[in-house]
């Protein structure tokens, strides 16, 4: 089963690799094909938007047809459009190229988790499960640290054939290790329009919508941070690709402490007290940064310091909306997966480009924009998500 939970966490990590990956490559990519800023933090969008249409199409496609054939037909695109990302030779094709593998991307996050809600139960599900879940909030903040690597080597659009070769190997490795785990008689039946009504009743409960709606700002936050501060570090604080790679390493490295932390605390504290805990902390760096860029100026150490206390944060936020939420998804796993799926990076969408539209001169906007999301995210779980935890 070991072996099984390491390829579903390799599949579940390309689509938020290819979110990212080529974030220290912007300023080459905007001066390569002539364009400003907000038009390459558009390709990001396209990228989430095909995530959330893919989870919200393959949920509950998979528990009609099965787990398999989607899994391996998607992650099969997936190569094929990365490699057409790599060769675009404008704005336009690239957008679409991003879209597309996205969307194709996105068949790996969605079906890992409802295959191992197939085969497992109780503790040894919540282990695998949290396996996944730091995969898929690690990887989009790891991704521009193996991103700056390549291109220090290679131009930007060997980026795209590395994701493309990572999406060979995952082909392989799933049609050789993952079976299929939704037999017949278990899936759903009538047409696909029908096979969407659990997700409609998953969105009518409103402690379920409160999580989906948690993760989305907090994601959004983010995505503010992920497509405004390379921008903030190498064009404002003059850092090289390299030097960027490295901050982000660092603020990686807190995401991947964090998540080790929130692993040993939910043993013994419940996710209702962990989760605001998070927040709370993202909250801050926020907070801090607008303020100290308002009242005295921004610079790099604080500005740097201020981002790594947004991401400690982070790794909370996403392990208790995500295992709250599929625990309340149980009787639909692969809609329940495709919401929260959706519910991650649909804000992320919106608010990538929106960093470049407000200006990139320095960290400022990115740092409002966070602080809003995250706001926003203590709203929301007040609002719905919050009940005493059992």
């Amino acid at each position: 089963m070991g072996g099984l939970v390491a390829v579903l966490a390799f599949l579940s990590a390309l689509a938020p690799l290819s979110i990212d990956m080529y974030v220290p490559a912007f300023p080459a990519m905007a001066r390569s094909l002539a364009v400003p800023a907000a038009s390459i933090q558009l390709s990001m969008t396209a990228c989430l938007v095909g995530i959330v249409l893919g989870q919200l199409v393959v949920g509950p496609l998979s528990d009609k047809i099965g787990r398999r054939r989607p899994l391996l037909l998607g992650t099969a695109a997936f190569v094929g459009f990365s490699l057409l990302a790599a060769i675009a030779p404008s704005a336009g094709l690239l957008v679409g190229a991003r879209f597309l593998q996205g969307f194709c991307g996105a068949v790996g996050m969605v079906v890992a988790r409802a295959v191992l809600t197939d085969q497992l139960r109780g503790t040894e599900l919540a282990k695998a499960y949290s396996v996944l879940i730091m995969v898929i909030g690690v990887a989009p903040v790891i991704a521009p640290v193996i991103g700056a690597a390549v291109l220090r080597v290679a131009p930007w659009n060997a980026i795209f054939v590395v994701l493309a070769a990572a999406g060979l190997i995952a082909l392989l490795l799933a049609a050789r290790l993952v079976p299929e785990s939704h037999p017949e008689h278990l899936r759903t039946t009538g047409n696909l329009g029908a096979s969407t009504r659990p997700m409609i009743e998953l969105v009518a409960l409103k402690r379920f919508l409160g999580m989906v709606l948690t993760l989305g700002a907090a994601s959004a936050g983010m995505f503010a941070y992920i497509s405004g501060s390379t921008f903030v570090f190498q064009e404002h604080y003059g850092m090289s690709p390299t030097g960027y790679s490295i901050v982000f390493a660092v603020n990686s490295a807190a995401v991947i402490l964090s998540s080790m932390v929130f692993g040993r605390l939910s043993a013994h504290f419940p996710l209702e007290r962990l989760l605001p805990l998070g927040i709370g902390l993202s909250l801050t760096g926020a907070l801090a940064q607008v303020l100290f860029d308002v009242v005295h100026g921004d610079t790099m150490v604080v500005t740097w310091i201020c981002l790594f206390v947004t991401q400690l944060g982070l790794a909370w936020i996403i392990g208790s909306t995500m295992t709250l939420g599929q625990t309340l998804a149980q009787h639909a796993s692969g809609a329940g997966s495709a919401l929260l799926g959706a519910g991650q990076f649909i804000l992320g969408a919106a608010i990538a480009p929106v960093v470049g539209f407000f200006g990139t001169g320095g960290p400022l906007p990115m740092a409002v924009i966070m602080l809003v999301a995250y706001a926003v995210a203590v709203l929301v779980w007040f609002a719905l998500g919050r009940t005493e935890p059992s």
